[in-house]
């Protein structure tokens, strides 16, 4: 079992060499690793090259090749992650809170932009999101009801069988499935009570995708 600090530097140099094809200088391995002075990262790179995880590339002034990972990670990061973790599900961040959006019958979709709402982190870490308030019953059946706010990734395409908020003809917002047929872009209600709304590519675009519900109980 490696030390956390061993790990850490081997996760680096192996991280870095995959996303640049260089080792990384002892400088950035002493910030990655958090270590004072060159003579540590020294003893711990001459550590991991006799438990045969890394070795010196021949002919070419400090670099490294990453030999093998360890299967099982030092106890101290499985926690340290573990922490992470933990922040981040109860850590919030804050996205516009725009108008209602029907999960019914297309309405515009009107943004307040001095609204916001809080939102869990793991939610929006990456990329642009807003929310929008449902109305309507047509979703029900995705667990999606009247009243819930709908926590939206900004994007302009989606995949067969994704929850998006479609704009119809430029001024009619719905939350919907999408579905790609030959000619035709179906949205497709999830309450059987709803029919299918067919539409000409020309008159339908993608908004958003669904990241998630939140609802509030009274």
């Amino acid at each position: 079992m490696l030390t956390p600090k061993q790990y850490k530097l081997l996760m680096y140099i192996d991280n870095t060499i995959k996303e640049t094809g260089c080792c990384p200088s002892y400088e950035e391995m002493k910030t990655a690793v958090n270590i004072k002075s060159k003579s540590g990262i020294y003893t711990l790179i001459e550590e991991l090259i006799d438990r045969e995880f890394i070795r010196k590339m021949p002919h070419r002034a400090r670099a490294l090749e990453v030999l093998r990972i360890p299967k099982f990670k030092p106890r101290e990061i499985l926690e340290e992650e573990k922490k992470i973790k933990t922040a981040l599900k109860t850590a919030s961040a804050q996205i516009p809170l725009y108008g209602k959006i029907a999960a019914g019958t297309p309405i515009e979709a009107i943004a307040y932009e001095n609204e916001t709402i809080n939102v869990p982190f793991d939610l929006v870490e990456r990329g642009q999101f807003y929310a929008l308030r449902i109305e309507g019953e047509s979703m029900i059946e995705a667990g999606i009801m009247d009243g819930d706010i709908a926590v939206i990734k900004r994007c302009e395409v989606a995949e067969n069988g994704q929850i998006v908020v479609a704009l119809v003809d430029e001024n009619e917002a719905t939350l919907k499935v999408w579905q790609r047929q030959k000619d035709e872009i179906w949205l497709k209600p999830c309450n059987k009570n709803y029919e299918i709304r067919k539409l000409h590519p020309s008159q339908v675009r993608v908004q958003g995708v669904l990241r998630g519900i939140i609802r509030q109980y009274n």
